[in-house]
């Protein structure tokens, strides 16, 4: 039977390349047989050699020759099981016989061929044991059993020197198969199990991505516009605080609240964050390790709750808008329809739209006409932020940009199943629309 490399790995040193043995310790047991089967063999063929009226040295080599056959059981044990049905009628060859079925059964040999040869063997134990027993009975005269004797001893002694050893022989070939199936088999798991873990731990590599995407979309959503609008009115501040006091005054304390909106928001995501640790740590004291997809999913079930709850509305739209014009933004807003309410997530996201797109026109288009329409429909709600060019006249507040605005724009509305489309207008402006499903609206009907 082949060997498995775990099998040559746990057998230590092996004489690889030796012929057909695989370890040191095979080579020595047939070495042994081998000298075992001959020396028999050879004593034997002495009296072979007298019954047949040979010379005793051709009895010896013929013995001793026939016996070393057993050197090669493992890579032919169909010959040795032959030489050994040649070497019955001789009466030589008991151990050779044992060894050689034992051999063939235990091997891949098809059971057809094993059967057959076993078979073979009997009959060639049968009937040598038979005669050389009649003819023992008829030299003793005093010895008179029945009819019976000789058949019933004949068959006992074929079935002992023949049975036994296939027997033996099927079962640890049976033994062995299984052990080589349960070994493959825990080998498959081993590698199911590394599959898996490797699975587990892009899953959990993703979980985290996603998560910081998610918390730098929020920090970017917060920060940017609320700080555009403080660097837009603090550019203003300077320009009139020389001709103006009163507005610039009117100025610095829309500075302070926008300053202090933002500071607000920051403070909501951050508990939002220490909120996602606290549903974790739990867990993770009462159940041991917690699995790192696992971590990654609390906290942005965490986070998505705790914002479901305190994050913007539609609602506040007018507001929103109201800080673009005190900013010096000229903007028209327009609502198509009647405002009802929008699941969290929906409400929220149209609300971050409109706002980054404000603060991209605050960014890259200084004194440009700006028109915010939301339309409520059946089961969607659409919005759309349309600026024209800027106003060479209006010198540009140097704000910075990462160029993340859209993308978190356009990742906000996929990830609610909706569409997205930004680009330049023919007028030289830009464009910004989006349309978002009502999950709750279509859940109602």
């Amino acid at each position: 039977m082949t060997a498995t490399g775990a099998d040559r790995e746990a057998a230590g040193s092996t004489t690889r390349g030796y012929w057909w043995w695989e370890r040191r310790r095979s080579v020595a047991l047939d070495v042994g047989l081998a000298l075992l089967s001959a020396l028999e063999c050879g004593l034997e063929g002495v009296d072979f050699a007298g019954d047949a009226g040979l010379p005793a040295p051709v009895g010896v080599v013929f013995g001793l020759l026939a016996g070393s056959v057993l050197l090669v059981r493992r890579r032919w044990p169909i010959a040795v099981v032959l030489v050994s049905i040649a070497a019955t009628p001789a009466e030589m060859g008991f151990l050779m016989a044992l060894v050689g079925l034992y051999t063939l059964a235990a091997s891949e040999v098809p059971r057809r061929i094993t059967v057959v040869l076993a078979g073979m063997s009997l009959v060639g134990t049968f009937i040598v044991t038979y005669v050389r027993l009649r003819q023992s009975v008829a030299e003793q005269a005093d010895f008179g059993p029945g009819d019976w004797y000789v058949p019933l001893v004949s068959v006992f002694m074929s079935v002992g020197l023949t049975a036994p050893s296939v027997l033996f022989g099927l079962y640890i070939g049976a033994r062995r198969r299984l052990m080589e199936s349960l070994r493959e088999r825990a080998d498959s798991l081993e590698r199911e199990l590394s599959l898996l873990a490797d699975r587990a731990e892009e899953r959990a590599e993703w979980a985290r991505t996603e998560e910081r995407t998610r918390i730098a979309r929020e920090m970017h959503d917060v920060v940017a516009h609320r700080v555009s609008l403080m660097v837009v009115h603090a550019a203003a501040l300077q320009a009139v605080a020389p001709k103006d006091p009163a507005k610039a005054v009117r100025n610095a304390a829309l500075v302070g609240d926008m300053g202090r909106q933002a500071l607000t928001e920051l403070r909501e995501m951050l508990g939002v964050l220490r909120s996602g640790d606290a549903l974790i740590a739990p867990a993770a004291a009462g159940g041991g390790a917690v699995p790192l997809a696992a971590v990654g999913q609390a906290a942005a079930a965490a986070a998505a709750a705790a914002a479901s709850e305190d994050g913007p509305r539609l609602s506040e739209l007018e507001a929103l808008v109201a800080q673009s014009r005190q900013a010096g933004m000229v903007v028209e807003l327009s609502v198509d329809g009647e405002l009802r309410p929008y699941a969290p997530e929906v409400e929220q996201t149209a609300f971050r739209v409109v706002q980054e797109a404000l603060t991209n026109v605050h960014k890259h288009a200084a004194g440009a006409k700006t028109w915010v329409r939301l339309a409520h429909r059946g089961a969607e709600v659409a919005m759309q932020v349309e600026n024209g060019p800027s106003d060479a006249a209006v010198a540009d507040a140097g704000l910075p940009s990462g160029g993340n605005g859209l993308v978190g724009m356009r990742e906000r509305v996929l990830a609610l199943g909706g569409v997205f489309v930004s680009g330049p207008t023919d007028a030289g402006g830009f464009r910004v629309s989006a349309v978002l499903p009502d999950a709750s609206g279509a859940a109602g009907v």
